[in-house]
């Protein structure tokens, strides 16, 4: 059996993870975390045009569009071209302990933060412990 190798094979694949390609633009980063009874993602869009970002929520996966387009016209002549173009596509897949229903989008400073609330069932609640039919004590579930 033949094979090939390419010492260089895992580096392109690296780079063009993290710069992308001219048909895929490199993916957008995110920083997700939770701080009290709120999940935040917060993905670097920057020199996005809001109007351009589309934020959509089916079932539990989260899905983030934006586009990046070059500045256009007779009189416009490109002399570098380094920032990655195009669409850039996210899909986050949201847990049921998340309330879809009531998230918030804002976008400042070239940052897009999404803010979902955590659903009330998935909140620590205290349970009752009875013993011989009367209320005794209480613990954390």
């Amino acid at each position: 059996m033949l094979m090939r190798t390419d010492p260089f094979r895992e580096i392109d694949r690296l780079a063009e993870q993290f710069f992308g390609t001219a048909a895929r633009p490199a993916m957008m980063h995110l920083d997700a975390y939770r701080d009290g009874d709120h999940f935040y993602a917060a993905f670097d869009l920057p020199g996005v045009d809001p109007d351009s970002i589309d934020c959509t929520v089916e079932r539990n996966v989260l899905t983030v569009r934006a586009e990046r387009s070059r500045p256009a016209g007779d009189g416009v002549e490109l002399v570098a071209a380094e920032r990655p173009m195009g669409t850039f596509t996210r899909q986050l897949f949201l847990g049921d302990t998340l309330d879809t229903d009531k998230l918030e989008a804002g976008y400042e400073n070239g940052v897009l933060t999404l803010r979902i609330p955590v659903a009330e069932r998935a909140k620590p609640r205290r349970v009752s412990i009875q013993a011989n039919g009367a209320a005794r004590r209480e613990i954390n579930a």
